[in-house]
């Protein structure tokens, strides 16, 4: 069995082009690439494989992990806009909060905020084939959460903002605070969990828990009732097109 290999870059304040092939370069001999001194270079984990991973001690720019294809990546720290944008498959780790537009197209693979997320946070998520991605925010997420959301699962532990699932037409938004029936968008609803999605979330947060164990305070389907707000049909919005 082989010894997974390691290697430490120190980013400093290098052009995200020199950045990104800088940690390519590592990752064709190492299995994980661990990043110190992290200032915002964009694209960092773009199509990230399999097996392989990046640890990452700084602040990392937009569109971390994007297009990601099955690898690891964790942030210690905050994350910037679009993380996770259009991502295939694998895990985003955040250790504090995240910009606008996380999990921007998400199709496959689960992101983890242990704090807040910024506005649009799952627009245009989608299921991809047997792929179910997944969101789970441990803060509150900004307006219009899960915009246009066509397939998938948000779990937000934390306050909603305005206009929450606007658009959507497939997936499931989970939240520990139920939204007032007047910001409810037409087409939604909103009601208790059932015994049917307690396989799911409580799979989710478990992984969240797992992640920021003594980070974060335990996420649970025992201490607090969950809501799902789901689409009333599968074309909730139907009404709105010329037959």
């Amino acid at each position: 069995m082989s010894i997974p290999t390691r290697t430490e870059i120190e980013l400093g304040r290098s052009h995200f082009k020199d950045a990104n092939a800088r940690v390519r370069t590592a990752l064709e001999t190492a299995d994980e690439v661990v990043l110190s001194d992290v200032n915002a270079q964009r694209y960092l984990g773009c199509a990230l494989p399999a097996s392989k991973r990046l640890s990452i001690y700084g602040t990392p720019g937009n569109d971390l992990g994007c297009y990601m294809d099955g690898g690891t990546v964790e942030v210690f720290g905050d994350g910037q806009d679009q993380v996770g944008n259009t991502m295939n498959n694998g895990t985003i780790t955040i250790h504090g909060r995240c910009g606008d537009a996380t999990g921007y197209a998400l199709r496959g693979g689960t992101i983890l905020v242990r704090d807040n997320c910024g506005w649009r946070a799952g627009i245009n998520m989608k299921q991809y084939e047997d792929r179910c991605p997944a969101i789970v925010i441990g803060g509150n997420a900004g307006a219009f959460l899960g915009e246009y959301m066509a397939g998938g699962v948000i779990v937000l532990a934390g306050c909603a903002g305005d206009y929450v699932g606007s658009g959507m037409h497939g997936g499931i938004i989970y939240v520990r605070q139920p939204l007032e029936e007047e910001r409810i968008m037409n087409g939604l609803i909103q009601e208790a969990v059932d015994t049917k999605d307690e396989p799911l979330l409580n799979e989710l947060l478990t992984a969240y828990d797992s992640a920021f164990a003594n980070e974060a305070p335990p996420l649970s389907l025992s201490d607090t009732p969950w809501y799902r707000l789901r689409p009333a049909t599968a074309r909730p919005y139907s009404s709105m097109y010329a037959h």
